[in-house]
């Protein structure tokens, strides 16, 4: 069974998404019913539903709707990782409410939408290492351009537990493996982060990607890891521009099919349920 570490709902009558115009193959409802269909076809018994960058005023109203949809009968939606605005100066306040809440796993702020020296900023450095001892991770969602911001961040918040979101965004479809592939070896050295095997389908040319497309990228991202810092999601919807969850997951049980059973177990459930105490 797989524990889906990076779901996205999308609800455009209750929340705003400014991006989603930008992007027509996604600028529709994803709901959650949707969802459920194909997880449970593809083994997955649980999941945290990641954030989706709403307009900043519906930040708060996007964990609560969330947590709605997690108190369905029989919801596959066990916790939330939640936007957050480390640069600004009601963080701290915001920390502590959302520390009360258990539905609350952890939190992102995509880091490739806003300019580079948004994380070099004293408060959003100040603000991150606030997070040590919370129990909460902090998603990294970079480019690889930015990777010396993600690891200068690391290195100043050691106490933090981060989350390398997709491999660290390889591009795929252009067959870029370096530097990349040293960035993976040199954030992997940090103990505090682990890698987020999840939804690099999206980052492959989507009618021509095969396993043998995406194993140079998932082999070395475990490979750097190990198979105790190694969780997997989907990125849904995001990897239905790749052929979409079915396919993601098939393609997973595929690159796995040299592993064994534990460190299959840990990669698809294990680490996820012990980083996140579900």
């Amino acid at each position: 069974m797989i524990v889906d570490t990076h779901l996205h709902l999308i609800d455009k009558a209750a929340l705003r998404y400014p991006w989603l115009s930008g992007v027509p193959a996604l600028d529709r409802n994803f709901p959650y019913d949707e969802y459920a269909t194909e997880a449970r076809r593809a083994g997955i018994e649980l999941a945290l539903h990641m954030e989706v960058d709403v307009e900043p005023a519906d930040i708060e109203a996007e964990t609560v709707h969330v947590e709605g949809l997690s108190k369905k009968p029989g919801s596959l939606v066990r916790g939330a990782i939640v936007s957050c605005r480390p640069e600004e100066p009601d963080f701290a306040a915001w920390l502590d409410k959302v520390r009360a809440d258990p539905f609350v796993k952890g939190f992102r702020r995509v880091l490739h939408v806003v300019p580079d020296d948004v994380s070099e900023g004293p408060l959003f450095r100040e603000n991150i290492r606030r997070v040590a001892g919370s129990g909460l991770t902090f998603d990294l969602c970079v480019l690889p351009r930015q990777m010396a911001q993600a690891i200068a961040l690391v290195d100043l918040a050691p106490e933090v537990q981060f989350v390398l979101d997709h491999c660290g965004v390889p591009d795929i479809k252009g067959k870029a493996e370096h530097p990349w592939r040293e960035q993976i070896a040199e954030i992997a050295r940090r103990p505090n982060v682990v890698g987020k095997i999840s939804g690099v389908v999206a980052y492959a040319d989507p009618a021509t990607w095969t396993v043998e497309t995406l194993r140079p990228y998932v082999e070395h991202t475990i490979g750097s890891f190990g198979w105790d810092r190694v969780v997997w999601g989907s990125d849904w919807p995001v990897c239905t521009l790749g052929g979409g969850l079915l396919g993601w997951v098939s393609a997973t049980h595929a690159l796995l099919a040299g592993a064994s059973d534990t460190e299959r177990a840990k990669l698809l459930s294990g680490n996820a349920k012990k980083l996140w105490r579900l």
